[in-house]
């Protein structure tokens, strides 16, 4: 018996207002098709290339994951909640996902898991399904045993695919390693104080490894330090061919 036309339309109403917070996704030609980027929430997005679905750092409940495609491949990059988050992996379809990440998050993470983990450290590559993925350190200025994410712990990672460089830096402050960073063509960079950095740093980094479309994201925080406007005129008044996207990485899923 089909739904009466007025419980039809409540339906759809409803079930658009479950994605209407997200952002819409972005495009990115490549050499052998296109990218899809999804920003989810913080420092979680979702990466769509030719059939596969990449989740990096899982997090804001299985909700946030609804109306996407299961992952193929998650990457984690450090121990936090908002990055190793248990209770949003568990609420998932992870079984047949493969996941990437530093000894830390492994050992952290349930037995179930780990006949699909594989572990990646600082300096470390490994492939996907023609993706290079590279781990790159992430961690805090000056290094300080107490720091809240110290060298080697956890990862930011580079994913090289259809001759594009995408790099996602993790929570890290503007260290050497990501200024030194060459030829990146998309790159999400982090900025929320204490645990990261604040828009001077990680406006000043960006413009010193330049890569072609700039994400800021994982900024929640005081308005000072993580005013993503005022990052993107900081960029944009000394180099405008960098395109700055902002995007709302904050919407209200739960």
């Amino acid at each position: 018996m089909s739904l009466p036309l007025a419980l039809r339309i409540f339906i759809c109403i409803f079930s658009f207002s479950l994605f209407a917070q997200r952002p819409v996704s972005d495009k990115l030609n490549t050499d052998s098709g296109e990218l899809i980027i999804q920003p989810i929430l913080h420092g979680t997005l979702v990466l769509q290339y030719n059939n596969k679905t990449i989740y990096v750092d899982p997090y804001g409940g299985k909700k946030a994951f609804e109306n996407l495609q299961s992952p193929d491949l998650i990457l984690i990059t450090d121990i936090h909640g908002d990055h190793l988050n248990l209770k949003t992996l568990e609420s998932l379809s992870t079984n047949a996902a493969k996941l990437i990440v530093p000894q830390a998050v492994a050992d952290k993470l349930p037995e179930i898991y780990h006949n699909n983990m594989e572990v990646l450290n600082n300096a470390e590559t490994t492939d996907f399904f023609g993706i290079t993925i590279q781990a790159l350190p992430m961690y805090n200025l000056p290094e300080t045993d107490d720091a809240k994410h110290t060298k080697g712990r956890g990862n930011g990672y580079i994913l090289t695919t259809g001759g594009k460089n995408i790099y996602i830096s993790g929570d890290t402050e503007d260290i050497p390693e990501m200024r030194e960073l060459k030829n990146i063509d998309v790159a999400f960079v982090c900025m929320n104080l204490p645990y990261t950095m604040d828009i001077n740093q990680a406006a000043n980094a960006v413009l010193e490894f330049k890569p072609k479309i700039v994400y800021p994201y994982h900024y929640r925080g005081n308005p000072d330090m993580s005013d993503t406007e005022a990052f993107k005129k900081l960029v944009n008044t000394k180099n405008t061919n960098i395109e700055v996207r902002l995007r709302n990485w904050y919407p209200e899923y739960e």
